[in-house]
């Protein structure tokens, strides 16, 4: 499955070090794991998980990409992991607090893997069109608790504080063809508030979210999933306008509204992301 039409609606942190997670992992309905050597890690297990992850990612996750998150290049550990990753079974390797495209030619300096980039702090904000321009970048990830963090910005439910750059990095992503996630809901048994998270990264333009717990999954897959409304819609209007076309004119109309090359576009978008993910599932 190629990079434009694999799903990332669900991507899911699973601690490196912890075998009885990395196994349940398996029979979970994501799309993406990233596997976590840094903040999910204790100091003292973080040369240990290494061996554990290899071990594990020798075992088959089926179709859902395996990303791993190493420690920061600057850390006693981030050298160490970038080298034993690069020699695991995984999809890419996802680099934490990226500031520029400096940080992302270090990493690949020391692995040929496709890299990714957590967007957590103002300068990677300021900074998101050239580090999503960056050659061997295939996706970005909204570290939205860091972020927090460092804009020293309060709690709302709206995360109007961070809009600004999440706005950003999905404009960066989008210009640059890039997979971005958005953040992590903290509060995994609030359903309510992660409907509305999700509906509000979906309406941006995300392609899915990542999630800190299992119980997330189910809300996360259907939000950023076509429903069976989008997906009648985009056949309607392809249809419509194919028929239209044939006529010698250059616009259709679908339910009294105007349908061009660009709604097409979009509704063929649509029917391949609904294909990818019924192949998953498969």
């Amino acid at each position: 499955m190629d990079l434009e039409t694999r799903p990332y609606r669900s991507v899911l942190y699973i601690p490196a070090s912890k075998e009885r997670a990395l196994e349940k992992a398996r029979g979970l309905t994501i799309d993406a794991i990233i596997f976590d050597l840094e903040d999910a890690v204790a100091p003292e297990e973080k040369v240990a998980a290494r061996t554990t992850l290899a071990e594990a990612l020798k075992r088959s996750y089926g179709q859902r990409a395996r990303i791993v998150r190493i420690n920061a290049l600057e850390s006693e550990w981030g050298a160490e992991d970038a080298k034993a990753v690069a020699e695991m079974e995984c999809d890419a390797i996802l680099l934490p607090k990226v500031d520029s495209p400096a940080h992302l030619d270090a990493l690949a300096e020391i692995t040929d893997k496709p890299l990714w980039a957590m967007m957590e702090t103002p300068m990677g904000m300021l900074n998101a069109k050239e580090i999503a321009a960056h050659p061997r970048l295939e996706g970005m990830v909204m570290g939205t608790n860091d972020l927090a963090k460092e804009l020293n910005a309060r709690f709302r439910a709206d995360r109007l504080p961070m809009m600004t750059g999440l706005g950003l990095c999905v404009l960066a992503a989008k210009a640059f063809g890039k997979v971005i996630v958005d953040g992590v809901y903290n509060a995994f048994k609030d359903d309510d508030g992660l409907k509305a998270e999700c509906s509000q990264g979906r309406d941006m333009g995300m392609d899915g979210k990542t999630l800190i717990h299992p119980a997330q999954v189910e809300i996360t897959n259907a939000a950023f999933a076509p429903d069976e409304t989008e997906i009648n819609l985009a056949r309607r209007q392809i249809e419509a306008f194919e028929e239209a076309k044939a006529a010698g004119q250059g616009v259709a109309v679908v339910d009294g509204k105007i349908v061009e090359n660009l709604h097409v576009d979009t509704a063929r978008k649509t029917l391949a992301k609904a294909e990818a993910i019924a192949a998953l599932a498969s």
